[in-house]
This record gives C-alpha cells, structure tokens and sequence, in this order.
C-alpha cells in the first residue's frame, strides 16, 4: 500500500494485479509505504477502513480517497496459478507445478479449498465481506494507460513502470464445463468487473 498525504491517495495494492511495479516506481514519491508483511503490504479495503482511515483521521486527514486495480477474474486465477508453479514451491502445499489450471479452477470452486487454491477473492478485497465497502478509484488491470494517466495527473509526477514479480508461462486452458462452473462461482467477481467502464 501506498499513500500519498498531500494528494490524499491511498493506493491500495490488490494482489496479483502489478501492484509490486507501482510500489517500485512510486515509493520514493510516497509519504507511507507499506511492503511488510504481506497482509499489511495487501490491505483490503475492509481492513483499511477500520484501521488505517481512523489512524489517518486523527492525524488530521479525514478525506483521504483510495485507489486499487481489478483484474479480469479468469484471468486474476490464472496468474495465481502460474505464481504458485514457481520452482521454489516444489513440494510445498501450495504448489501448483503439477497440476494443469482447469484441476487448480476446479478446485478453487471447492466449498473448502485445498491450500494452493485458497487464492481469496478480488470482490472481498475490494468491497468487503458483506460488500458494503468501496474503492474510490478502482482501475481494470488492462487499462494501465488510464491508470497512469490518473496517477501522473493527480501526483504530478513522471514514471516508468518495470515489471516485476512476474509469473512462470503455463497453458491457461478450461474445460468448457469447467469455465461454466467457474463463472458460477466467480458471479460476484464478474458483477464488479463489469460494473468498471470499458
């Protein structure tokens, strides 16, 4: 997460949606970085509403606005899948070297997910558990160029993004059953995807 005081932006960092290049390139221009631990770095909207706002209205800034990105879910699952077959997770429960992505898709359906498919959910991270939540600003993750633009505006300043944390290349194949089920099961994630302008 990155805030921006004086802007009044707190850029909340969705995983899995190129949130570690922004911190990169924007952490020196920012007043709060958070990049430890993990559930910090990854403050849901949920969890920055009960405990970060309150913390940032008593240091006198109430009217701070947040910012996040939302990638298209299919394509969010496919990344966490291609992220969890790294190498250095061989053997480790959430591993997903041996496994094809239409087993991972199927077993992130599952009511009680196995750990390499307990990946969470873009719509809780960004409305809330009963979605009663919202992000100000929330960007489709394949509208950099809007988001850039955004950001450049409202911070005034000039950057380049690297990628970085970059996933292995798996085949992203689904069984068309498999897809229907899935879209089933991701309907809440697809209602705030298509709820974002094209």
């Amino acid at each position: 997460m990155l805030v921006f005081w004086k802007e009044k932006l707190a850029f909340l960092a969705t995983p899995k949606t190129g949130s570690t290049a922004y911190q990169e390139a924007l952490r020196e221009r920012a007043d709060i970085v958070v990049s430890d631990p993990t559930t910090l770095k990854h403050t849901t909207i949920q969890r920055y509403n009960r405990f970060f706002r309150p913390m940032f209205r008593v240091a006198g800034a109430d009217d701070i606005e947040t910012l996040a990105v939302m990638r298209e879910p299919i394509e969010w699952l496919g990344s966490w899948y291609r992220f969890r077959s790294r190498p250095f997770l061989d053997g480790n429960p959430n591993s997903t070297a041996e496994i094809s992505f239409d087993e991972f898709a199927l077993a992130y359906c599952q009511g009680n997910r196995p750990s390499f498919a307990a990946v969470g959910s873009q719509a809780r991270f960004l409305t809330g558990a009963k979605g009663a939540d919202s992000v100000d600003h929330l960007f489709r993750y394949n509208d950099q160029d809007v988001l850039i633009a955004f950001l450049k505006e409202r911070l005034q300043v000039d950057f380049a993004l690297d990628r970085r944390n970059v996933s292995p290349k798996k085949e992203l194949s689904l069984e068309p059953k498999t897809e229907r089920k899935l879209r089933r099961k991701l309907s809440s994630e697809y209602d705030l995807w298509e709820s974002l302008s094209n």
